[in-house]
């Protein structure tokens, strides 16, 4: 039983420094910017970790063509394109510390 305690007590440190290293990581994430676009470039969204919009261009080619609908799509494509790419970066970093355990809430 002696042995057991002992690797129980190096689980438990390993599992504090894996949670250490995912807070560190999800702190820089959060501040990270990812990039998004629509239309050739027409649309371009910029959105950090915590998923919020922190830039948005509009090319004034697009406000000339006066079709609302098509500007709608190419916001929310773009959108969609910078939200993906900030959720698969968030994934494969956090993966990196977990070493692909696919745990969800362990930490």
């Amino acid at each position: 039983m002696k042995g057991f305690g002992g690797g129980m007590a190096q689980l438990m440190k390993q599992a504090n420094q894996m949670q250490m290293k995912m807070k560190k990581v999800q702190e820089e994430l959060a501040k990270a910017e990812y990039d998004g676009s629509a239309g050739g470039g027409a649309v371009t969204v910029k959105v950090n970790g915590d998923h919020k919009i922190t830039a948005l261009a509009i090319k004034e080619d697009v406000f000339k063509s006066g079709d609302a609908e098509m500007l709608q799509d190419m916001i929310m494509l773009a959108v969609n394109d910078a939200m993906k790419i900030a959720k698969e970066t968030s994934a494969k970093e956090m993966e990196k510390i977990t070493g692909g355990m696919g745990v969800p809430g362990l930490f």
